[in-house]
């Protein structure tokens, strides 16, 4: 218990200096001193890792899962060309199949990180069409599809070394998510590494390790598809931070982070959440 507490402060004051690598093996062993009956890929299933009861409920939905007609949908949409002719297909690197595990993607153009939804965005308006919303609706549908894709790929998001925007953009992130804000004065830490399996009123908190790799999401809460950002700003209001206002890419850098720091879990997306 002394290893695991110690672990968990050490990680709750992580150096200011980017060091991707570093971070994501400190979470690694922490998340083994605290759950040493978990596998790495485990991480990949949220909260349904750490917790039997919800796991068995989970499961049961699986064999029907909420999501499929997103994927069918997206994929309908994806192959679906633009009034100029062209697809999403020629937006992306092999046609946009079997690559989400890469986002998201420092963007060394841009000089800023992209995700993958965003991605999708550029390329309808580089094509002449609108953008759509980013955190519900059509967007869940292009995203549940070529995530699906990529099921089972584990996730491989750089952070060159070699350009000190996109560490800089990697910390940023970090900064976000050890945090406190709002009248709560909570971090996302605070739940999801501080507190990592105790219960916050009914529910068992999730482990932060794999918490992006089941993204876009069905949640039985929403009765519908949503994004990972769509979470994020929900965590916000719940934290009563919703007010605060979020510096610019503050959402993406977080995924970012969040998502190097899930480096060679696998994708399980979409999914089903509570």
């Amino acid at each position: 218990m002394r290893r695991v507490l110690a672990v968990a402060l050490l990680l709750l004051t992580l150096p200011l200096a980017a060091d991707p690598l570093s971070d994501q093996n400190q979470w690694r062993q922490y998340y083994q001193s605290r759950f040493p009956q978990l596998q790495l890929q485990d991480y990949a299933h949220g909260v349904y890792a750490i917790d039997e009861i919800a796991r068995s409920s989970w499961q049961a939905i699986e064999e029907f899962p909420p999501y499929q007609p997103a994927i069918d949908h997206g994929e309908v949409l994806f192959n679906t060309a633009f009034k100029n002719g062209k697809r999403y297909a020629d937006c992306f690197d092999n046609q946009g199949l079997g690559i989400a595990q890469t986002y998201p993607r420092w963007d060394s153009r841009k000089g800023k990180v992209l995700t993958l939804a965003q991605a999708i965005n550029d390329c309808r308006v580089a094509n002449h069409e609108a953008p759509l919303n980013l955190l519900k609706g059509e967007i869940t549908e292009l995203l549940a599809y070529l995530v699906f894709t990529s099921r089972g790929k584990a996730i491989d998001v750089v952070v060159p070394d070699n350009d000190s925007r996109a560490l800089a953009a990697y910390q940023q992130g970090k900064d976000f998510y050890y945090q406190r804000r709002g009248q709560l004065n909570f971090a996302c830490a605070t739940c999801h590494v501080q507190n990592v399996g105790k219960k916050l009123r009914t529910e068992i908190l999730s482990p932060a390790l794999g918490h992006t790799n089941g993204w876009p999401t069905y949640r039985l809460k929403w009765g519908e598809m949503g994004t990972l950002p769509r979470r994020f700003l929900e965590c916000l209001e719940q934290i009563k931070a919703a007010d605060e206002p979020l510096p610019p890419q503050a959402l993406t850098n977080l995924e970012y982070f969040l998502t190097v720091m899930g480096n060679g879990i696998a994708i399980t997306g979409p999914s089903t959440r509570k």
